[in-house]
């Protein structure tokens, strides 16, 4: 279904790392693991949403605070659709043509014909791999992000989407469970899960190593 973003943002250039967690939070959320490496330039793992969430209202009371961020604007997690508009940068399909291991970190079997490269089986530190046509790196692979939304099995479309507040009309799991949403693959991962278009639901109150974020600045 067509979507229409009339709302500019501004997304980071990487996935939220250890070392800004560690300077807008304090002690990582989660244990760190042999897949994911301690270091401040690797991506942040084990988060659920609502430490996600949390970091965001904090980074965005400090960048007021500090004269940084106007206080009509805030950082939080994007939305799919805004997710999805950034991965994709001016594209059409799922990656281009076909992702390659060399272009992003997942393990197996390329998409749609790309080159083998190296699977790490493990995290990568953020911006190993090309960055997309708007500069932003580790959109597909490495690791997973949160977004906004409520999962629902079908996207409404229109202008603007946000499925933040639709929690009412959220599908639920065969065990009768709602989740938010997680996009882009991860390091554990063949090619095909880290184009642009999928989707993957996951408890919020769920966390695992290799589900992370990146936050956008958007007007309120």
């Amino acid at each position: 279904m067509a979507v229409t973003l009339t709302r500019g943002l501004w997304m980071a250039k990487y996935e939220t790392t250890q070392g800004q967690w560690k300077r807008v939070v304090g002690e990582l959320p989660g244990e760190l693991t042999a897949e994911l490496p301690a270091g401040d330039d690797f991506p942040v793992g084990n988060v659920n949403f609502a430490e996600a969430e949390a970091f965001c209202r904090k980074l965005t009371e400090r960048s007021r605070q500090a004269g940084t961020l106007p206080n009509d604007w805030e950082f939080r997690l994007p939305t799919e659709a805004q997710w999805e508009y950034a991965c994709r940068a001016g594209t059409t399909t799922a990656f281009g043509n076909s992702l390659s291991s060399k272009q992003a970190n997942f393990k197996g079997k390329p998409y749609n014909g790309g080159e083998p490269g190296p699977s790490l089986n493990r995290a990568a530190k953020v911006g190993s791999y090309p960055p997309n046509a708007w500069g932003l790196h580790d959109m597909h692979g490495n690791t997973y992000a949160w977004c906004r939304d409520w999962y629902h099995v079908r996207l409404p479309g229109g202008t603007d989407p946000d499925l933040y507040p639709a929690r009412s009309t959220a599908t639920r799991s065969e065990h009768g469970d709602i989740s938010r949403v997680r996009r882009g693959g991860c390091w554990a991962d063949d090619g095909w899960p880290c184009r642009s278009a999928f989707r993957l639901r996951f408890e919020p109150e769920r966390r695992y190593d290799h589900i992370g974020f990146r936050v956008v600045a958007v007007r309120l």
